[in-house]
């Protein structure tokens, strides 16, 4: 199983039914490919639609209809095509139950950084800055280290996307919850040492008794 799986499939562990979720572009967006099509959940993005489904299947895929990122979406029962200022209503509104984002560093005060590599021709942090302020849960979904260097650090190094701390942090080797008291080891990736999640960290991790292995559906 790859990592980005592992982390798509763990995130989706977090989804209830009845839920209206934001994915965002990249990695978050194959959370919809591990949820049941009757689950009753509603995924938005911000380029205005609500009923987002799982990737379409190749020589399936319908031109005008595609995520924020401008991937290839497939649309559920019920799904509805709305504007700009209602997409951004909801989520600054305090509307979303939960937004997954993508995440460059997040740091040991749980604030998130997301959207800017000095030098580098990426794009600007679209709604990310909204969503962290105005979802009810958002959980960061990201590998844990890039390049060999980590990726959950005692401070980020790059612009902080929103001062608030975010509700979970879910990478291939662990899932973490950023707390008052700091960041927490909830669980390890599957055949994932302590040891080895440490090795990869250089913010302060919270480790109490045993760790369990994160559970996959």
């Amino acid at each position: 199983m790859s990592a980005k799986e592992v982390i798509a499939r763990r995130v989706a562990q977090e989804v209830r039914p009845g839920m209206l979720v934001n994915l965002g572009i990249g990695l978050p967006s194959l959370v919809a490919n591990y949820i049941p099509h009757d689950y009753g959940v509603f995924f938005q993005a911000e380029n205005g639609v609500i009923g987002l489904g799982a990737r379409p299947p190749e020589g399936m895929e319908d031109p005008h209809l595609t995520d924020a990122g401008g991937s290839f979406v497939t649309a559920v029962p019920g799904a509805a095509s709305i504007d700009s200022a209602m997409s951004f209503g909801i989520i600054r509104g305090g509307h979303l139950d939960m937004t997954v984002l993508g995440g460059l560093q997040v740091d040991e005060r749980g604030f998130l950084a997301n959207w800017m590599v000095p030098g580098k021709m990426v794009p600007g942090m679209g709604g990310a800055m909204d969503l962290v302020a105005g979802a009810k849960r958002v959980i960061v979904a990201m590998v844990h280290s890039a390049k060999g260097e980590a990726k959950i650090v005692p401070e980020c190094t790059l612009p902080l996307t929103a001062l608030r701390r975010v509700s979970l942090l879910v990478t291939e080797l662990a899932v973490i919850e950023p707390t008052a008291d700091g960041l927490v080891l909830r669980e390890r990736g599957p055949d994932i040492s302590v040891e080895e999640i440490l090795a990869q960290t250089t913010a302060k991790l919270i480790v109490t008794g045993d760790v369990p292995t994160m559970c996959l559906g």
